[in-house]
């Protein structure tokens, strides 16, 4: 055998050895990207999730401590508050405190521009009742009054709603 067939056989021999190596590496390659792209549509399926939860339970919070609010009320009206009576509203204020706190940390801009106008009006309406409840309240506040802010804050709480559901993508109702 000559040096130029010997030449000629190393090269074929590493021309198949080395497309092989490559064929191997752009496979590797495809499916790193390939499990790259499942793990991204992955955390993007909890993130939708988790924002979801968390918009559930913030929603459901409000709602409540919105409720509480107005029966706190309706109680100062018609008796005197008991123990049982401000535990239960501070129940509700703590349920919407921590799912608020949650939502600060997962929620986008817009979402959260709602969310703080229900919380600021919420702990604002909270106050004036507790200010009436010890008989001390601000110039101004009166039963009537907190009754008055108390009923607005639905109309917050919608709002906050809607730019939920824009965020997570369904279609506002017909």
């Amino acid at each position: 055998m000559d040096l130029g067939s010997v030449i000629v056989a190393v090269a074929g021999v590493a021309g198949t050895l080395g497309g092989s190596l490559l064929t191997q590496r752009a496979s590797e390659r495809a499916k790193r990207r390939e499990i790259e792209l499942v793990r991204s549509h992955e955390e993007l399926r909890e993130n939708l999730l988790s924002r979801r939860t968390c918009y559930v339970e913030l929603n459901r919070d409000a709602r409540q401590f919105t409720t509480a609010l107005n029966r706190h009320l309706h109680v100062m009206r018609e008796r005197g508050v008991e123990e049982a009576d401000r535990e239960a509203l501070d129940e509700a204020k703590g349920a919407h405190r921590d799912r608020y706190s949650e939502a600060q940390m997962i929620a986008p801009d817009e979402v959260l521009a709602c969310a703080r106008a229900v919380n600021l009006a919420l702990n604002r309406v909270y106050g004036q009742i507790k200010r009436l409840e010890r008989g001390e309240p601000q110039e101004g506040e009166t039963m009537a009054t907190a009754a008055r802010a108390q009923r607005e804050i639905w109309d917050l709480i919608r709002a906050m709603r809607t730019a939920m559901r824009r965020d997570l993508g369904v279609p506002p109702p017909e």
